[in-house]
């Protein structure tokens, strides 16, 4: 069944199955129903004989007898309502334990990122939308019958002059459903797309206006909310179809029964019958229509919506059990083109790791924490061609729109296998916007890149990288699991244990006992789920090791040793955008990003050679032991730079001045007022 209006059909012949199967609950339904008819009939025909045949009549005893009659009719109708309940009870529990049994084998069978949504919301709106349609659309059939039949019983001209426009304000409201609850679905898409896309665009507002983007990333924000406003007004025409079917079949009648007093009293119509007539619309047809039209037209078309999200089919490849292997697109979220990848993170708290396994995000259920799904492409060393360079940059620009300055000017670069090279720059400059060029998250704007002779982005490129951006990304599961996310088969034991010295995890994977103990992302501090995502890449096969920041949350040594783990690696080229300036003196060679000033050499070099590069690391001094070691100035107007702390304020916005670490700080702009020493 596909996932369009068209299969409505299905759906509907589902839900008539549905019903079938529970035929004897539906006669239960109807039979404590009826007592809701007879009170209805009441309502009107006992106020028309209390008048014509008691007070008019100088009979007031029987007019106050045809009153109590109707007062009993409410209380037999009352304790029908009080049964209907629990007959409606029987109906909806089925449903929802049909729809549960649903979600939760479309989750397990097909990975279903929606799966946990299904569960806590959409579950329960099903369920609940059901009962009150039911409650709902049985009360207006009753009430209408019982209306109907006393309106005949009084006079059956009342029904020329009631029946017309209650039939028109039905078939006018009844013509707008399947129209409304396509309007209903589409601005529920586009509502979640326009909540989806500033959910990513907001973490990254500082990389966006760093990188010149405000333009792109407004026009795409906007072309959302233009579609969620041509979906609102949609909406909105049609709901005032809905409001006219009411004032035309509840309404009108009122009218028309008042104005045609006259003409209905000269044909022997009695007072009292036309009383009871205008009883029967006002206190029984109007109530009921008005239930009908706001339930069902409104919770009817978020019900049809619902349900054909939890009752579609699953796809052809997922049904077989495979899923098809995701081409280059699949790197990215659809939602990243309102969230371009600028000089922060590439990918906001995502490890870029390539088409062939990039991890999906879902919520695993109670967990609070993002979970991937596992790769289904195999990770196999790749053969390189002889001679290639591992990486290779020829005149690549990018800009963030037509009208931006680029942030990448006609680069060039070639990177021989087993090559060390550290990225530095001012904050703001392009580095983290070049490691999403070289991993293939974003497309140049001129020029090439090719990893070993293939070209980026391509699935071939992709098995050959992977990308640890700053943020680091850690999933609930056992550490061993987090640290073989990025192999097919399980990681022998012995090689997570190499892997976790190497980059210095194993005080950590000792306190948390062992490969096999659960992790708990929610526990671990930035630095601890850095080590995590260092050990994972150093377990890869991708033989190109992009760090993006990736230690900037370590200790200078264990920055170091992260760094040597990954240089020492057999096969191995390092891109490192460097935290502090120790990571570049330790590299073969050094990228210098800064505008028109780009160079390139060896850290001895740069110093001779470029005043830019002396400028950056001119403040570089060296650390006591014991002592933290200051990052890369961030060359601000003001001197100043940003300063995050596991206790700092959420906002970021805490300075201390250039200079080494301890000697200046900004009055009242520290946790503890204290020294700048114990921040690092």
């Amino acid at each position: 069944m596909s996932a369009g209006p068209a299969r409505g059909g299905g759906m509907y012949g589902r839900g008539f199955r549905f019903l079938r199967a529970r035929w004897r609950v539906l006669v239960r339904l109807g039979g404590w129903s009826v007592l809701e008819t007879g009170q209805t009939f009441l309502t009107g025909y006992a106020p028309a004989r209390a008048l014509d045949e008691g007070f008019l009549a100088g009979r007031p005893g029987v007019g106050l007898g045809w009153l109590g009659a109707a007062a009993i009719g409410v209380l037999v109708g009352a304790y029908g309502t009080v049964r209907v309940y629990a007959a409606v009870a029987a109906l909806v529990e089925p449903l929802r334990d049909l729809l549960v049994r649903r979600v939760v084998e479309r989750g397990v069978r097909d990975a279903d990122t929606g799966a946990l949504s299904g569960l806590t919301q959409q579950v329960e709106i099903a369920r609940d939308t059901f009962a009150g349609l039911v409650m709902v659309s049985r009360s207006f059939v009753f009430t209408s019958v019982g209306a109907v039949v006393g309106l005949a019983s009084l006079d059956p001209l009342l029904l020329l002059v009631v029946g017309p426009p209650l039939a028109a304000g039905l078939g006018l409201f009844a013509a707008t459903l399947r129209p409304l609850a396509r309007r209903q679905e589409e601005f529920l898409v586009a509502d979640e797309a326009l909540a989806d896309g500033l959910g990513r665009v907001c973490p990254g507002l500082r990389d966006i206006t760093a990188a010149g983007a405000e333009q792109r990333v407004a026009a795409d924000t906007g072309r959302l909310v233009d579609t969620e406003r041509r979906a609102a007004y949609s909406l909105a025409r049609w709901s005032v179809l809905r409001v006219a079917s009411l004032a035309l079949g509840g309404q009108l009648p009122i009218v028309l029964l008042l104005a045609c007093a006259p003409w209905l009293l000269a044909r022997g119509i009695t007072a009292g019958a036309l009383v009871g007539a205008l009883a029967y619309v006002t206190q029984s047809l109007l109530p009921a229509l008005r239930n009908l039209v706001h339930g069902l037209g409104t919770s009817g078309s978020r019900l049809v919506v619902v349900l054909r999200r939890l009752v579609r089919e699953p796809t052809r490849t997922a049904r077989h059990g495979t899923n098809p292997p995701p081409g280059p697109a699949d790197t990215t979220d659809p939602a990243d083109a309102v969230r371009p990848a600028a000089h922060g993170l590439p990918a906001h708290g995502r490890e870029a790791l390539g088409p062939d396994h990039s991890p999906t995000l879902e919520r695993a259920a109670g967990s609070g924490s993002p979970t991937p799904t596992r790769p289904t492409t195999p990770r196999l060393p790749t053969a390189h061609p002889l001679g290639a360079p591992a990486l290779s940059l020829t005149a690549l620009s990018f800009a963030y729109g037509p009208a931006a300055t680029p942030v990448v000017d006609r680069l060039d670069l070639d990177l021989a296998p087993g090559a060390h090279l550290a990225v530095v720059g001012p904050s703001g400059i392009g580095k983290s916007t070049l490691t999403a060029l070289i991993a293939g998250l974003l497309e140049p704007t001129g020029g090439r890149i090719r990893l070993w002779g293939h070209p980026v982005p391509s699935p071939a490129a992709a098995a050959l990288r992977v990308l640890i951006p700053q943020e680091a990304y850690v999933h609930s599961g056992t550490l061993a699991e987090n640290l073989g996310h990025l192999r097919q088969d399980p990681v022998p034991e012995p090689e997570l244990l190499a892997a976790a010295e190497a980059v210095g995890l194993t005080p950590l994977l000792e306190a948390l006992g062992g490969p096999r103990a659960a992790l708990d992302p929610a526990t671990l501090s930035a630095g601890e789920r850095q080590l995590v995502a260092l050990a994972r890449a150093h377990l890869s096969y991708a033989p190109l090791v992009l760090l993006d920041e990736a230690t900037c949350h370590l200790d200078p040594r264990a920055e170091e040793r992260a760094e040597r783990a990954f240089a020492n690696r057999p096969g191995t080229t390092l891109v490192v955008v460097a935290h502090r300036i120790s990571s570049a003196r330790r590299a073969d060679r050094v990228l210098l990003m800064d505008g028109p000033r780009t160079a390139y050499g060896t850290h001895d070099e740069l110093v001779r050679k470029s005043p830019a590069y002396r400028a950056l690391v001119g403040g570089w001094t060296a650390v006591p032991p014991g002592r933290s070691e200051p990052a890369l100035p961030l060359r601000d107007p003001d001197r100043v730079d940003a300063v995050a702390g596991p206790g700092l304020a959420g906002d970021r916005g805490h300075v201390v001045a250039h200079g080494p670490v301890g000697q200046a700080q900004a009055p009242r702009d520290l946790r503890d007022g204290g020294p700048l020493g114990r921040e690092g």
